[in-house]
């Protein structure tokens, strides 16, 4: 008989430890060196000869990347995965009021939620994205010397880290390289506030059409549109930028009563409206927004669920038996303590 774990269970037990501390790391090419923080299962630069997997999971708006490693780390050994073949990262971000109450001297800080979009630090003497750490972990990630084993790569980010996940995988040109190096990478979008629309087309009466432009003017503005780009994205091919996104693996994950329009975290702004009032609306209208403009011309490599009974948190879509699978491909008959998931009934 299959063992059952229960994961909501070993969420809710107090740690025996101390909670970990980030690492300080350096990455970037040399002579452009840049200090980034870190959570993880093991020490960056120590020998890494069994990992097969990495797994990246990315924080929301609070910055507390210690809560999503915790998290993380809970589901990874409730897994029954050997932890010494997953190397898991939390990323953290910090903002330039984080410096107020903590001693980040040396590393990048950006302003408000401006990381979650890719922007360009605010402090950093030359640009530099919050895209890039991304970028230059996996070029790490892709050296065979460190990571003989490495098969597997999945970037995994809820609410902020949702919106910074989607984003860049619509963006990011390092997509290919992984593949090409015979490496899996997949992005798990959980719950994000808002999503990049690629065209100037919006959700309307049951299809899509252009949006009101009097309503809100700048509603096609990035980080709703295509308009205005960060630099990260300044050498890409607009017109391109869809059918190359509808074949990276995504995965959608939509909490079933993330549902408040009026809740603190959510955007509110005309562009965020444009795409729906709440998360859960936006989400199954992105979902199908992708599917209208794929048509029946362009393959979408998409998956999509939501977590039932299941709101604004981590613990729960992470925890999920759809979650936990794509995290750590814990099997959903041994996960009976994970909230059920469903396909969105769009």
């Amino acid at each position: 008989m299959a063992l059952c774990l229960c994961i909501a269970c070993a969420q809710a037990q107090p740690q025996d430890t101390q909670p970990a501390q980030w690492q300080r790391i350096e990455l970037g090419d040399a002579g452009a060196r840049y200090p980034f923080a870190i959570y993880s299962n093991r020490r960056w630069g120590e020998s890494a000869g069994r990992v097969t997997s990495a797994v990246l999971v990315f924080h929301g708006m609070g910055r507390n990347g210690a809560g999503y490693f915790a998290t993380a780390e809970k589901l990874l050994h409730a897994s029954g995965s050997n932890a010494d073949e997953t190397l898991l990262i939390a990323p953290n971000y910090f903002a330039t009021i984080d410096a107020l109450t903590k001693a980040l001297d040396g590393l990048p800080l950006w302003r408000g939620s401006r990381w979650n979009s890719g922007q360009d630090a605010e402090n950093w003497p030359r640009p530099l994205s919050a895209f890039q750490p991304i970028d230059d972990m996996l070029v790490v990630l892709l050296d065979s010397r460190r990571f003989p084993k490495l098969t597997r790569i999945v970037l995994a980010g809820h609410s902020g880290g949702g919106q910074l996940v989607h984003r860049y995988a619509v963006l990011n040109a390092m997509d290919g390289k992984v593949r090409a190096a015979e490496k899996s990478l997949s992005y798990i979008v959980a719950n994000p506030s808002t999503y990049l629309y690629l065209t100037g087309e919006r959700p309307r009466a049951g299809g899509f059409a252009p949006y009101d432009t009097r309503a809100c003017p700048s509603y096609n503005e990035y980080r709703y549109g295509l308009d205005k780009l960060p630099r990260y994205a300044d050498a890409l091919r607009r017109e391109e930028l869809f059918l190359r996104y509808a074949g990276r693996d995504v995965t959608y994950l939509l909490g079933a009563a993330d549902n408040d329009p009026n809740h603190e975290q959510l955007d509110k702004s005309c562009g965020a409206q444009a795409g729906g009032s709440q998360r859960l609306e936006r989400g199954r209208n992105y979902i199908r927004y992708e599917r209208y403009l794929a048509k029946t011309e362009v393959t979408l490599n998409r998956r999509a669920y939501e977590v039932i009974d299941t709101g604004h948190s981590q613990a729960r879509m992470f925890g999920s038996q759809c979650g936990a699978r794509l995290l750590f491909g814990l099997a959903e008959e041994k996960n009976a303590g994970g909230a059920a998931c469903r396909v969105p009934p769009l």
